[in-house]
């Protein structure tokens, strides 16, 4: 019997640099680079080895308006989400306008590349 997990979520970026530096702010974690890789493919590792780890690598291709994945960030409280949203716009992300449902428990936003991710408030009902 084969038992298959995530590995990574990989995310295209035009200045892979700058996502790194994001990625690894935002979520803590190390980067771990592939100096050989002429797409400059860099996974930026969780601190205790274990987890899903995001990789980051050169794309040209434009980032979705509406992607079909994306990455969902948990936090505990709508305190909480206001105050990672805050921390995340003073890291270089930005807020998408986007048609929120009502009573919404996430905040779209983009990253440094333009990527779609969400700040989800996990106490919502």
């Amino acid at each position: 019997m084969f038992v298959i997990r995530l590995g990574s979520v990989v995310l295209g970026a035009e200045d892979v640099d700058r996502a790194v530096a994001f990625w690894r702010d935002v979520l803590g974690y190390e980067p771990v680079r592939f100096p050989e890789a002429a797409d400059e493919f860099t996974i930026l590792v969780p601190r205790s080895g274990e987890g899903t780890r995001v990789a980051i690598h050169r794309s040209m291709t434009p980032a979705q308006e509406r992607p079909r994945v994306h990455l969902d960030l948990v936090v505990d409280s709508a305190a909480e989400q206001h105050a990672e949203v805050e921390r995340l716009v003073g890291l270089g992300a930005t807020r998408v306008s986007w048609a929120y449902p009502a009573d919404s428990d996430f905040v779209v936003m983009g990253d440094t590349e333009g990527n779609r991710f969400c700040v989800v408030d996990a106490s919502h009902s």
